[in-house]
């Protein structure tokens, strides 16, 4: 039994939230999205995305996938339709020019955990005490610091430390990462937006994971410290007992 909750916040310095985020308890399906562009694109192409993807898993059932190579293609499939969607639309009208958005998607299946992710929304696992950071952010500055030209503590002040370098509805293609992870009983599974990261460091963020036995209780936490921090940023978090 899969224990859950999540929450959303426009943060202390934003208008409007920007992110969305759903979840599809019984596929075992959890999606954060963050989305970008002017005016109020970045919400509408959030919004987009997760509307997307869960009609997309409701019109093909994951019960009749049968492998996890079929899983992968599936979840390719359904992004690039999605990536259409938000793409065409963004080209159709002037307000909605550029707008994209980042995804990060967990699926849940027996003892593995498949994460799907574009743009540097993250996916956390919590086990042993310790907080791994699944994802990989799809950022300029994670491109400058895997190549060595900057230090990871450079990249955090970084001037373009948000300028993200792959994001659905940003180009007619997309490059989504596909990670499974074998999961353990009592693991917490974050999914969550940068608004979340960028003010909590992975110390803070480990430390409450391991104080907390409400997922509810934890998600709320979280943004509620996020915004302690300062709250420059959009928060959504998803967080999961399994």
């Amino acid at each position: 039994m899969t224990q859950m909750g999540f929450k959303t916040d426009k943060g202390k310095k934003r208008d409007r939230n920007e992110d969305s985020l759903f979840v599809l308890p019984q596929e075992e399906i959890y999606i954060v999205a963050d989305g970008v562009g002017g005016q109020n694109s970045g919400e509408i192409a959030s919004m987009m995305a997760v509307k997307g993807i869960t009609e997309y898993i409701k019109e093909k059932p994951l019960s009749c996938i049968a492998d996890e190579e079929s899983l992968k293609e599936y979840f390719l499939d359904c992004m690039r339709c999605v990536n259409q969607m938000i793409y065409d639309t963004a080209r159709e009208s002037q307000e909605n020019a550029g707008m994209a958005t980042t995804v990060v998607l967990l699926h849940l299946v027996g003892n593995n955990a498949y994460f799907i992710n574009i743009g540097d929304s993250r996916a956390y696992i919590f086990r042993d005490g310790m907080l791994r950071q699944v994802t990989e952010d799809h950022t300029y500055v994670n491109e400058l610091v895997k190549d060595g030209s900057i230090t990871i503590a450079q990249a955090e002040s970084h001037p373009r430390k948000n300028m993200i370098t792959r994001a659905l509805g940003g180009g007619k293609k997309i490059f989504p990462d596909f990670y499974r992870f074998e999961t353990q009983k009592n693991d917490i599974i974050i999914l969550c937006t940068d608004g979340l990261y960028g003010e909590l460091s992975l110390e803070e963020i480990c430390s409450m994971a391991a104080a907390s036995d409400s997922m509810s209780e934890l998600s709320r936490d979280l943004i509620r410290c996020a915004n302690q921090n300062g709250g420059n940023d959009n928060i959504t978090v998803i967080c999961l007992k399994l």
